[in-house]
């Protein structure tokens, strides 16, 4: 049988994500990888091990195969269902708490929320902020309700299409939102993690454009005054978004950076 060592140099993985994996099947902390390195497996955890470093291997990504993706500081469950959560994404939580503010009471949405990365987040550092999330998928709403319960957020979820199912009348101090914004001819879309993702969250099947036109269509009947949508967006997008964001009629219309430097989130405040 394989020992630690052995394992990890058997299958041509980069060391970390060999690690990632062996640690889950043998319960060990990359430490105690490091500690052990010399113990050999059990059948069943080389087995195992074996296994995911096959589904690896052949595209599957790493967070799908161990259930789960860090995000904010946080583990969040994720499946097939939703979209793995991203780096980048946080800097639209960080531009939600800070246009509206952590410490005041306040009514934010998160539209198409998936695994309910966002909306959990911000429930969590906001805590005096009630949190609607809102997805189309049944699926994604199940995995985004594990992770508000398993982390103690209070988030309020409804199954539908942006804005459609919340209660009429009901205005929010800031609507936020990930959408699908890859254009369907782009080749990232064939590549990488991304091929194993769910296609409805990550395009419209048009330009890329389609559900941000709608969210700026939708949102500023709303918001309250002084209320904000802020979306993530792509690279190339932060343009198009703002002339979308202008032509709705919100104000202090501006595109903020990630930290590569390209166009990531976009927002603006109803008058």
């Amino acid at each position: 049988m394989k020992t630690i060592n052995e394992a990890l140099r058997h299958f041509e993985l980069p060391r970390l994500e060999a690690r990632l994996l062996l640690s889950a099947v043998t319960g060990f902390s990359h430490a105690e990888l490091v500690s052990f390195a010399t113990d050999e497996l059990t059948l069943q955890q080389w087995q195992a091990f074996t296994a995911l470093a096959q589904r690896r291997l052949a595209g599957e990504p790493v967070a799908y195969l161990l259930g789960e993706r860090e995000f904010y500081g946080r583990a969040f469950r994720v499946s097939p269902a939703v979209l793995i959560p991203r780096p980048e994404t946080e800097h639209l939580v960080e531009a939600a708490l800070d246009k509206v503010g952590r410490n005041r009471r306040a009514r934010v949405v998160d539209l198409g929320t998936g695994s309910g990365a966002i909306a959990v987040t911000l429930a969590l550092e906001a805590p005096q902020w009630q949190v609607s999330a809102v997805d189309l998928s049944p699926a994604a709403l199940a995995v985004a309700q594990h992770n508000a319960a398993n982390l103690g957020a209070s988030v309020s979820f409804h199954l539908g299409s942006w804005l459609a199912p919340l209660p009429d009348g009901a205005m929010f101090d800031a609507i936020v939102s990930n959408p699908p914004y890859i254009d369907a001819q782009d080749h990232h879309l064939d590549e990488g993690d991304v091929r194993f993702e769910p296609r409805m969250a990550l395009t419209d099947g048009n330009d890329g454009l389609d559900c941000l036109r709608e969210i700026a269509a939708q949102a500023p009947a709303r918001l309250v005054a002084s209320g904000w949508l802020l979306v993530e967006h792509g690279y190339d997008q932060g343009a198009a978004c703002r002339a979308l964001f202008t032509a709705a009629g919100l104000q202090q219309v501006a595109t903020l950076p990630d930290l590569a430097g390209n166009d990531r989130v976009t927002l603006g405040c109803r008058a």
